[in-house]
């Protein structure tokens, strides 16, 4: 076990050290920032001004082991269109981001799992084709139009729910069920499949014929062995939710994560720009770590591989 361990956290590094590379290549792809700040009566004196400042004066390849030196520290420069730290600007929309990510994540949960479990028990029944079409319909639909509609019905026609922004429960229902929306599909899709699996195993047929009852031959037996896969989506899908969603946030003009990154994207803010993406990739690698470690503990089947 430890040396798995090892192995994966030896992964993670390498990984982290790879991305550092795209993310800083990517983030002075749309030119010298200097460009947007600067205008045609600028000095040359104030040109190099600044490219000292920023740390534009020196090549490309110092300029990366620098950035990437003080990131591994935590300090990842400073915001060029807020005048503030990278982290700092992350730290102040995390909160907006976990409030957001967590509600999807739960309306995710709440619907995809109980009736990918329905649809697989009640197998061929109008339950089924009822999950099944949720399942598909779900996935077809594009977040932004989802949420457009929902604010266009439920905010604008019906009056029940408010536009969008951060606020109330009542501000959280929209974004949320926008959000969580193709989540929860795709968790009802690996639920059925992976309890059709297992219902049809020798060991829940032998529950039954000891006549076990049905809902713990479903709830205890199966249930319990058909939730490697979709355990493992689900918590690539909170990290992806925690990281900031882009389409959701802009659409509902929600502070988080996701509205920063775009933000930085739109102004050419590369230290933001950089800091954001990093972040939110850094969680996603430490949670593929956890779901990695959790297989193995959780499937005895599974090797240290």
């Amino acid at each position: 076990m430890a040396a798995f361990i090892m192995r994966r956290l030896l992964f993670m590094v390498v990984t982290m050290l790879l991305v550092t590379v795209v993310i800083f290549g990517l983030s002075r792809a749309r030119g010298d920032p200097r460009l947007i700040f600067l205008d045609d009566n600028t000095t040359q004196a104030q040109w190099d001004a600044w490219g000292e400042q920023m740390g534009l004066d020196r090549p490309i390849v110092v300029q990366y082991f620098v950035w990437g030196g003080k990131a591994a520290t935590g300090d990842l420069g400073k915001s060029l269109w807020e005048k503030r730290p990278v982290t700092e600007s992350i730290r102040m929309r995390i909160p907006a981001t976990l409030q957001l990510g967590a509600a999807a994540w739960v309306f995710a949960i709440g619907l995809g799992v109980p009736l990918g479990v329905l649809s697989a028990v009640k197998r061929g029944t109008a339950w089924d084709y009822i999950g099944r079409f949720t399942a598909t319909f779900g996935q077809a639909l594009p977040p932004f139009w989802l949420g457009i509609m929902l604010i266009l019905l439920f905010a604008v026609q019906l009056e029940w729910l408010p536009l969008g922004r951060q606020g109330g429960i009542d501000h959280l229902i929209l974004p949320a069920i926008t959000l969580g929306w193709l989540a929860a599909a795709g968790i009802l899709r690996l639920v059925r499949s992976a309890m059709l699996d297992v219902l049809d195993s020798e060991y829940i047929k032998l529950a039954r014929a000891k006549g076990v009852p049905r809902w713990k031959v479903v709830w205890k037996h199966a249930f319990r062995n058909a939730m490697l896969v979709p355990m493992t989506y689900a918590v690539l899908i909170l990290s992806g939710f925690l990281t900031g969603t882009v389409v959701t946030e802009t659409v509902f003009s929600w502070p988080g994560l996701g509205r920063l990154a775009v933000t930085a994207i739109i102004s050419n803010d590369f230290p933001l720009m950089a800091g954001t993406v990093l972040f939110g990739t850094a969680l996603i690698v430490i949670a593929n770590f956890f779901v990695d470690v959790a297989y193995v503990i959780i499937d005895p089947r599974v090797k240290f591989q």
